[in-house]
């Protein structure tokens, strides 16, 4: 689909793409109602299509910080087996999701690593139905993530999966804006919740627990952003094009400091 395009994406999340232009690539109004459906937030400003991103100051931005247990890396062969997040806006927790999902096969080893196995699954709810119940809590909404990228990619191939399409959400790595904001030895969810006690009833490997970690993570980290940075999507460059912080050695780290948390 066009607007999957690389360059198609650059020029929404910057000065859009005239009116005419951009439905003409789509073809029908069929087209744009599927892209809205599956997470594409775009609208039309100044008679060009744009992300809402590009828009909206990062406090009235509704992010949706997820997390997904699986049973195996590969998202042809394996399936999500547990999903938790959180909707924040302005600093609060507006919402919160958690599923387990049905699966026939959760070797001894991920069973170890999340404390969940094929029993605790079997009557929970089958992809089919979480999926769905999924896709109309996100809505639009920022997906955020700690190592963002698996957490979307297994995600979009679930709803794929279940035929709802691709998953078409703006995205946001807090792994990718920590290192940008402040220094650390590391920067996994384990150590940093240890270090600076993000979320003090943590279950590692549990997705909704995991969702509130980084949820308090986001929450600490966005007020380090530079004043410069006002929207999301600014917000969503910063994250990625900004120069990392330095690493710090392990006998130098300190306590927390306006630059680290």
């Amino acid at each position: 689909m066009i607007p999957l395009d690389p360059k198609i994406v650059n020029r929404l999340s910057k000065n859009g793409i005239p009116k005419e232009e951009f439905e003409q690539k789509l073809g029908d109004d069929l087209a744009l109602e599927m892209l809205l459906s599956q997470g594409m937030n775009i609208i039309l400003h100044s008679k060009s299509y744009k992300f809402r991103t590009v828009l909206t100051p990062i406090k009235e931005t509704l992010f949706c910080i997820v997390d997904v247990e699986t049973n195996g890396s590969k998202t042809a062969h394996h399936q999500i087996i547990e999903i938790g997040a959180v909707k924040f806006q302005n600093g609060e927790i507006i919402d919160t999701f958690e599923s387990l999902v049905h699966c026939d096969s959760i070797s001894d080893a991920i069973a170890e690593i999340t404390g969940i196995n094929v029993e605790q699954t079997i009557d929970a709810p089958p992809l089919s139905k979480v999926m769905p119940d999924f896709r109309l809590f996100l809505g639009d909404a920022v997906f955020v993530g700690h190592d963002a990228k698996f957490d979307y990619k297994f995600v979009s191939a679930m709803m794929d999966r279940v035929g709802l399409g691709v998953l078409l959400n703006r995205q946001l790595c807090t792994i990718d804006l920590a290192e940008r904001t402040f220094e650390s030895e590391r920067y996994g969810l384990r150590y940093l919740n240890e270090m600076y006690d993000l979320h003090s009833e943590a279950t590692y490997h549990r997705a909704l627990s995991d969702a509130i970690t980084t949820t308090q993570l986001l929450a600490q980290v966005l007020p380090m952003v530079p004043k410069n940075i006002h929207t999301t999507e600014e917000l969503i460059a910063f994250s990625k094009e900004a120069a990392r912080m330095k690493r710090l050695k392990p006998t130098t780290l300190s306590s927390p400091t306006s630059r680290a948390l």
